[in-house]
């Protein structure tokens, strides 16, 4: 997906110039302009702060709508929509991963299945969004800090908390991470 010339595209189409954005989003004129043209890739929690600037979730930016009517029940792997922004950093295969079932607009619940590769994280910044979370970590460690708490879980732990709280996930391991979350409602 082209990030930046969907960002650029929704941006316009809400009559907003990159100055107003970056004002709202709390990023500078500078990193939108080269959001925009795909010289740099924003961390999750920076797209985010920009998405949540013009009202719109991450699963819509993502999402590969369904037929409006249609009822799907099952999903093929390659049928997930990638919702984490990809990282242009060459040939090394993308750090963070974030694959959602289905269109998450159109349920009241958001499942993820998620991959973090060794040092990725979800960015500098702490998230929050109006939601809850849970997840499952199917392999490898996660550092999870949930507002003034931090924990490092590996197979079988989970989690669950309110996402308006401050949150954020980061690799410190050696292996890739994987966990099966659910969000809700969708919001992220």
């Amino acid at each position: 997906m082209d990030i930046g010339h969907r960002l650029r595209a929704i941006r316009k189409n809400r009559g907003l110039s990159q100055r107003e954005l970056a004002t709202r989003a709390g990023l500078t004129n500078g990193t939108i302009s080269l959001i925009e043209q795909n010289k740099t890739s924003p961390s999750v929690a920076s797209l985010k702060s920009l998405l949540d600037a013009i009202q719109v979730s991450m699963a819509e930016f993502f999402s590969t709508l369904e037929e409006p009517g249609e009822s799907k029940y099952f999903y093929g792997a390659d049928e997930f929509t990638e919702i984490a922004p990809p990282h242009l950093d060459g040939a090394q295969a993308q750090l963070l991963s974030l694959r959602q079932i289905g269109s998450a607009q159109d349920h009241a619940l958001q499942l993820l299945h998620e991959r973090y590769a060794p040092g990725a994280d979800t960015g500098p910044g702490m998230l929050s969004h109006d939601a809850e979370e849970a997840g499952v970590i199917i392999r490898g460690e996660i550092e999870i800090t949930v507002d003034d708490e931090v924990r490092t879980l590996g197979p079988g732990d989970g989690y669950l908390f309110n996402s308006r709280l401050p949150h954020r996930f980061r690799n410190t391991g050696r292996e890739d991470c994987e966990i099966i979350s659910a969000c809700t409602p969708p919001s992220f």
